[in-house]
């Protein structure tokens, strides 16, 4: 039986013809090669490949698509008004910003959070041509200032999931493979406060792929998850739950048994009948999916619109509810999850303690 599959999309041609235009620059600007008096040799060209291979791993693959995105939707801008993106000209990235900002045509205007990222990923595109992007100089600066006070909105918090509602939504899988992988990344994704990115990278040992980023050791008392996350290499331990059918050490064992992973990636695709286990790294778009799908099957939120329902939950609910059910000192919940503050997992933490202290009683009313 042929295996899971992410749908693929075709590239329109303009596209194209902006990612040959960009393919033009980055020959040009030969970001990592020999200095110009430096004769080239076996040894040295190797060397070179090596360092473009560590420049390349300085960012996450999604990063790096959302720059390229970036950079041709900018080369496409620049066509279109006449102008060349290099060297970068601060007049014209800013207006740049005021279009994206204020919408043009079809395009819908963007909002604050994407336009800031946007500006980030032609600071790094022209940074790897040997170009300065100066995002402090007034005509690009002032202009971001002005979108972020006329147009900047509360950032949108995804829902968190709770106890009862990951138990709810476990309760809607089957007990074939598939049925108990995805019990288990749930349950992992759950205990451990784990982003989507780093459950489907954990690998069965150290060094078993080359992209792996982590792995897991099984114990008696539970499970260590050694991750390179985002902040750097960092320790999880996942302790064994009080019973088998929600226990996330218990839900790995049965997957990793069953499915006869010995070596590799954790999380793998299944065949469509759900029998067989491919070789397969599950992509990090599965886990949000399987949230999405389980929430509507457990009935969470059904009070709501099926849209709005699938809009409130994410990957990132399963971290956010972790942060917002354990009854523990923050100190604990702050390492678990790798926050580099505290404010940052008071900010995950906000549904549990919502109106916990009541200062207007405190007050005297």
């Amino acid at each position: 039986m042929p295996s899971e599959t992410e749908k693929s999309t075709s590239t329109p041609s303009d596209e194209q013809d902006d990612a040959r235009v960009d393919e033009r620059h980055q020959g040009e600007s030969d970001d990592i090669a020999l200095p110009s008096h430096v004769a080239g040799s076996g040894t040295l060209d190797r060397l070179v490949d090596t360092a473009r291979n560590y420049a390349r791993a300085a960012a996450s693959d999604n990063t790096l698509k959302a720059y390229a995105q970036d950079w041709v939707h900018f080369i496409r801008w620049c066509r279109m008004k006449g102008t060349e993106a290099l060297p970068p000209s601060p007049e014209m990235i800013g207006l740049y910003l005021a279009d994206l900002a204020s919408g043009s045509g079809s395009a819908p205007a963007l909002s604050v959070s994407t336009i800031v990222r946007r500006l980030s990923g032609l600071a790094w595109n022209c940074a790897q041509r040997g170009f300065t992007l100066d995002r402090k100089n007034r005509h690009i600066a002032t202009v971001l200032a002005g979108i972020k006070r006329k147009h900047a909105r509360p950032p949108v918090q995804k829902e968190a999931i709770l106890a009862e509602d990951i138990l709810a939504m476990v309760g809607t899988l089957s007990y074939d493979l598939r049925g108990l992988r995805d019990r288990a990344i749930l349950l992992l994704g759950y205990a451990g406060g784990l982003r989507r990115s780093e459950i489907v990278s954990l690998d069965v040992h150290k060094d078993d792929t080359p992209e792996s980023g982590g792995w897991i050791e099984i114990f008696d008392k539970g499970a260590l998850l050694t991750l390179n996350a985002k902040t750097g290499w960092r320790e999880v331990e996942i302790g064994r739950g009080s019973k088998d059918q929600t226990c996330p050490v218990h839900a790995v064992e049965q997957w990793l048994h069953f499915a006869k992973i010995g070596f590799g990636p954790v999380f793998v695709g299944t065949s469509r009948d759900g029998k067989r286990a491919s070789e397969t790294r599950l992509n990090d778009k599965h886990v949000a999916r399987l949230i999405k799908r389980t929430v509507l099957d457990a009935g969470i939120r059904s009070e709501l619109p099926e849209k709005e329902r699938l809009a409130l939950f994410s990957g990132h609910s399963l971290r956010a509810g972790l942060a917002s059910s354990a009854e523990v000192d923050e100190r604990y919940v702050q390492k678990h999850l790798g926050h580099a503050s505290a404010e940052m997992t008071r900010r995950y933490q906000r549904r549990r303690d919502r109106f916990r202290v009541n200062l207007t009683k405190a007050a005297g009313l």
